[in-house]
């Protein structure tokens, strides 16, 4: 559902007003009465705004686009009842304002670099929860589903528009150290809002129609690590399998993430593989593997990690992760949103300390291709945040991709060299 005009958002806001009102009373986890329950609930707020500068040449092509300047603020606010004999609700909804000096996928500034952050108002979540069974929480609506790092679903949580997802989850902890999450996924409400359709190569629809059923069994029973089994069956409706972006995969896979004393410090590892191949009506006949070995200390004053993380690639088709929180993975430049067609492997290697309350960190990562090993190209990220209290939050980022001079721009044709900056800062309530 998308608010599409201001005197709906207004409308809206005289139903917000009054609930915020209500985070001033006692709160309650369990009401003794429907009355109460709507009443007895919890209202939260965001606030958030963000400067990024992007520098790159279009994808393709090679012609140097204007450097965007995106400056947006982003309002959500939410409102989640008690429970009532087991039930529940939550409704969340977001405005994100913004300027034109940038490719938004939906502003019409294709002169411009894209950052991702339209200008919409939309509602964010909208669901009914039931926790009547047993070391269970069911939900059916509009919400947010993330499963372990975001790898493969997540919320992409770093854009103003959050990914989310309509259908029915399940979440269960019946069994000891264990927790089964499953759900099943009729829409993805992707980040380009739902003001973004098909602009002639389908790349960005704002929404991805599906019938997708997924499962994630977490268990923590062995002390030294948790180990993770998933199944991912994406099946995607013709409107978005229709432009090739969007085929639907079979991915089944195994993840084992845990740390170790040694000395007065952590050893820190994480392995996972995982199995992707053509599931329904996917018009290919294929199969591709996702490999992650990642090791690391923590010193205390410092974290360091070391890792490497391959999808597959045959020189036709690659491993892809279209629901995941892709931000988080393969560097901050954004280049390899896509896989390309010959894979891609990652060598990387990060570093996080605290100073006077600042968090610092700097990522390296050395791009190849998996079919034929060619170099894609390596690129630095740095970052520094700092939370002032519960409330108030800021930071900085910045990345830098420079692309090998021997790239392949027809197997990759989004390696071109790329800078990116950004300031932020958001209130929490």
């Amino acid at each position: 559902m998308k608010l599409k005009n201001r005197t709906l958002f207004q409308q809206m806001s005289l139903v917000f007003t009054p609930l915020a009102l209500l985070a001033l009373a006692p709160q309650a986890n369990s009401a003794d009465s429907f009355t109460d329950a709507i009443t007895g609930g919890k209202v939260t707020a965001n606030l958030q705004y963000r400067y990024e500068n992007v520098e790159q040449p279009a994808p393709g092509t090679g012609a140097r686009l204007k450097d965007a300047r995106a400056s947006t603020l982003r309002l959500r606010l939410g409102y989640e009842t008690a429970e009532y004999m087991g039930f529940g609700g939550m409704v969340q909804i977001e405005h994100i304002s913004a300027n034109n000096a940038y490719n938004s996928r939906v502003n019409g500034r294709t002169d411009y670099s894209v950052v991702a952050d339209a200008k919409v108002t939309e509602l964010n979540q909208a669901y009914l929860s039931y926790s009547g069974v047993p070391q269970t929480k069911l939900k059916f609506g509009r919400q947010l589903i993330r499963y372990d790092n975001d790898r493969w679903i997540g919320n992409v949580d770093w854009r103003q528009n959050w990914q989310t997802y309509d259908g029915l989850s399940a979440v269960n902890k019946s069994l000891p150290d264990t927790t089964i999450s499953a759900a099943f996924i009729t829409n993805a409400n992707r980040v380009f809002s739902d003001a973004s359709i098909d602009n002639g190569t389908g790349s960005f629809l704002g929404n991805h129609h599906m019938r997708s059923p997924i499962i994630n069994v977490n268990y923590k029973g062995l002390g030294f690590a948790e180990v993770v089994g998933y199944g991912y069956f994406l099946d995607y409706d013709p409107s978005a399998r229709a432009f090739g972006l969007a085929n639907s995969t079979r991915t089944v896979g195994l993840r084992f993430k845990g740390d170790a004393p040694m000395g007065d410090n952590k050893l820190l590892y994480t392995a996972e593989y995982a199995s992707q191949s053509d599931y329904k009506d996917n018009p290919n006949d294929y199969r591709v593997h996702y490999t992650l070995l990642e090791g690391g200390v923590d010193v205390k004053v410092a974290q360091f990690k070391l890792g490497y993380e391959l999808l597959s690639g045959n020189g036709k088709q690659s491993l892809q992760t279209p629901l995941a929180t892709l931000f988080a993975f393969n560097g901050w430049a954004d280049v390899f949103l896509v896989t390309p067609r010959n894979g891609l492997q990652d060598i990387y290697g990060n570093v996080r300390t605290t100073v006077a309350g600042i968090v610092l960190g700097a990522d390296y990562h050395d791009f190849r291709a998996d079919h034929g090993g060619n170099k894609y190209g390596t690129e630095i990220d740095l970052i520094a945040t700092k939370a002032i209290n519960k409330t108030y939050s800021v930071g900085s980022r910045y990345a830098r991709f420079r692309a090998d001079n021997a790239v392949d721009h027809v197997n990759c044709p989004t390696c071109f060299d790329t800078n990116k900056f950004w300031v932020y800062g958001s209130m929490n309530f």
